[in-house]
């Protein structure tokens, strides 16, 4: 079984639970008739689970470089990459956090703010977990229970929006609450006392334990509330604690002297001071990693790098050596706005499917080394390291098919918007070449990254389509297809995930009888074929599977791909070999 579930917790829930959520390794001896096994996991920079830069050294300034500001910090909002991995190991802590070791252990979960990894009962939809002793904010006052639960309310709140959907789906009563802002608190979130909280879930979930990692379940006390201001200045539970913040230029973290390393077995804060550099242009922060002169040395980027900056450090086996690419078990989609024409109509959608040049995508992005074809919604990383290809259409797409099939549906020349992050320009142009051979005419418009999940989270102002991508938070089917296909996941604002505002009966209820499944490997094949009947309704087209390019200076020290945080810089292991040699 391919999935992050402790032993012990496994034998407590038992089979009568529904289990049928992960993503279960096909058995050697399974017939994989028209699959394949994935592509080599090896990346082009640093030794797959390797650790770049080898130990940190405690002290010093480490910068990051950066051409974006932060979507958000609020833990209640935060649910992209790289402010998730930011948030969580730098300003605030869950209740169950993932290790922090490189390689498949990466994977594994282990308490946080609790004790031990969550308590089952009532089989399986009662959830409790205990706080530590002595867990306190910046301020010195006590980390409590009902920060939690305060927390998990906020993440309903109508104006907060952005954030992981998960307690809205799996709590009780979830359907209708609106937010602990007009002081309304919901029943199904227990705290009998300050180190106790209790979750009633509307069904049965093997896989909370893995839930509880998400920032929703960080603490927020509520004499700390600031509504859509809280983005600013979240109160630290974390080992730093933010010193300023000036949007879109410079965000200054300092240690929290409050924090106790003896409580954290995960974070390990080896730097004094960390400052991101904010408003970057082109590939600025790539050019000053590759030279890491001075100041430089000290300093790792975010997101990751630009796809163009690839071709400058494969020749040169110094930098490429500093260059982290893990896997991200990822898949990036073009998104077509089914709620209105023209993909509205399945058989333009089809036709669409047909027209992109999916090689072209991998060409932008680097080539080969950076990123696989993806041929599934579902990456390979959620099939057991198996690819299928059910659709096979060619890589680089088949654009004279793709004109008669439009043709034949009575669609022609037509026209549509695309868009994209700023740092996706050449991949949208790359798309808008490929279907312009089929006869459609796309516009690109591109946003700045601080508020692209925003704008393409807007349903009524949407785009005709926009690519992204899908991690899962952790490798079960439930974490994936249900967040991008299943129409009842919409918001008006700040959707998140079903960016095809797909709303199709056939695929809720097939969602549904899985989730009710008792049988892993059941549910699995259940999510494998319903993967294959969403590509022939083509909500979206599958792109690619991505690395994380990501390098580091010369004086960075622990430097490895997260799985937990699909292939970013494990935040929390980072430091310098020499603290004195930075500066800040």
């Amino acid at each position: 079984m391919n999935r992050r579930t402790q032993t012990a917790l496994a034998a407590t829930i038992a089979a009568a639970l529904t289990l049928g959520l992960g993503a279960c390794a096909k058995d050697k001896g399974d017939d994989t008739s028209g699959e394949n096994t994935a592509a080599s996991t090896k990346g082009p920079g640093a030794e797959s689970g390797s650790i770049v830069g080898g130990s940190p050294v405690k002290g010093g300034t480490l910068t990051v470089l950066t051409n974006q500001d932060f979507a958000h910090l609020d833990p209640a909002r935060n649910w992209n990459l790289p402010n998730m991995d930011f948030g969580t190991r730098l300003i605030y802590r869950t209740l169950v956090t993932f290790k922090s070791e490189p390689g498949a252990s990466g994977n594994e979960i282990v308490p946080d703010l609790a004790t031990d990894v969550g308590r089952p009962s009532d089989g399986g939809k009662t959830w409790t977990f205990t706080l530590k002793d002595g867990l306190k904010y910046e301020d010195g006052t006590p980390i409590k229970s009902a920060d939690i639960k305060y927390n998990v309310e906020r993440s309903f709140a109508p104006d907060l929006t952005g954030g992981p959907d998960y307690a809205i789906q799996y709590l009780e009563g979830g359907e209708k609450y609106k937010g602990p802002l007009n002081g309304e608190h919901l029943p199904s979130i227990e705290t009998p006392d300050d180190k106790t909280i209790v979750f009633h879930l509307k069904r049965p979930v093997a896989e909370f334990s893995y839930t509880a990692t998400l920032p929703t379940f960080a603490p927020v006390p509520q004499a700390q509330e600031k509504g859509t201001q809280y983005d600013l200045r979240p109160f630290s539970s974390g080992p730093y604690k933010i010193d300023s913040y000036d949007r879109g230029k410079q965000l200054v973290l300092v240690r929290n002297t409050n924090w106790d390393q003896a409580s954290d077995a995960v974070r390990k804060a080896y730097p004094d001071k960390i400052v991101v550099t904010q408003g970057l242009k082109g590939g600025q922060a790539d050019d000053r990693l590759i030279a890491s002169e001075g100041p430089d040395a000290s300093t790792i980027e975010m997101p990751w790098m630009r796809p163009e900056s690839v071709a400058k450090v494969l020749p040169k086996a110094d930098v490429k050596s500093r260059m982290v690419a893990e896997r991200t078990g990822c898949t990036d989609s073009l998104y077509l706005n089914t709620a209105k024409a023209p993909f509205d109509d399945p058989k333009v959608r089809e036709a669409i499917m047909w027209a992109v040049d999916r090689e072209a995508q991998v060409t932008t992005f680097g080539g080969p080394a950076m990123a696989d074809v993806a041929t599934t919604f579902l990456p390979p990383s959620m099939t057991g390291g198996v690819t299928s290809d059910p659709l096979k259409i060619p890589a680089a797409g088949d654009q004279e098919k793709a004109k008669e099939m439009l043709k034949a549906a009575g669609k022609s020349d037509l026209k549509a918007t695309l868009t994209v992050s700023l740092g996706n320009k050449t991949r949208g142009e790359a798309i808008q070449q490929s279907l312009a051979k089929a006869g459609v005419q796309v516009t690109v418009n591109t946003v700045d990254p601080s508020a692209f999940q925003d704008t393409i989270g807007d349903t009524k102002n949407a785009p005709d389509m926009t690519i992204d991508g899908w991690c899962p938070d952790y490798p079960s089917g439930a974490t994936f297809l249900p967040f991008l296909f299943d129409g009842r996941t919409i918001k008006e604002k700040g959707n998140q995930g079903n960016y095809s505002q797909f709303r199709d009966q056939a695929t809720m209820d097939e969602l549904d009888r899985i989730a009710a499944l008792t049988d892993v490997k059941e549910a699995n094949e259940a999510y494998k074929k319903l993967d294959e009947e969403l590509l022939k309704k083509a909500p979206a087209v599958p792109l690619m599977w991505q690395r994380r390019p990501l390098l580091v200076g010369t004086n960075v020290a622990g430097a490895f791909g997260a799985p937990g945080y699909a292939g970013m810089i494990d935040l929390a292991a980072i430091g310098l070999k020499d603290p004195a040699k930075s500066q800040g």
